[in-house]
């Protein structure tokens, strides 16, 4: 699925995914919104939920039409 197919609301300001080539297939800069790519050992919320505190840090400081990776290291 593409940024462009979920339509971009307007009443959503970050798309999070564990798409880690998202920011290879788009064109960030055109969209309205901020990219968070978590990156785990796998897509499981098991290895996704450690994740949780430094996504809820960066989502203040993150910039629309630009991606940032979140991950453990």
């Amino acid at each position: 699925m593409t940024i462009k197919e979920t339509q971009e609301p307007k009443e959503f300001d970050v798309f999070i995914t564990v798409d880690r080539n998202l920011s290879f297939q788009q064109n960030l800069s055109q969209f309205d919104i901020a990219v968070v790519v978590l990156q785990a050992s796998s897509n499981r919320l098991m290895d996704l939920k450690p994740l949780v505190p430094k996504v809820l840090d960066i989502l203040s400081k993150v910039v629309k039409g630009q991606a940032v990776v979140v991950s453990l290291e």
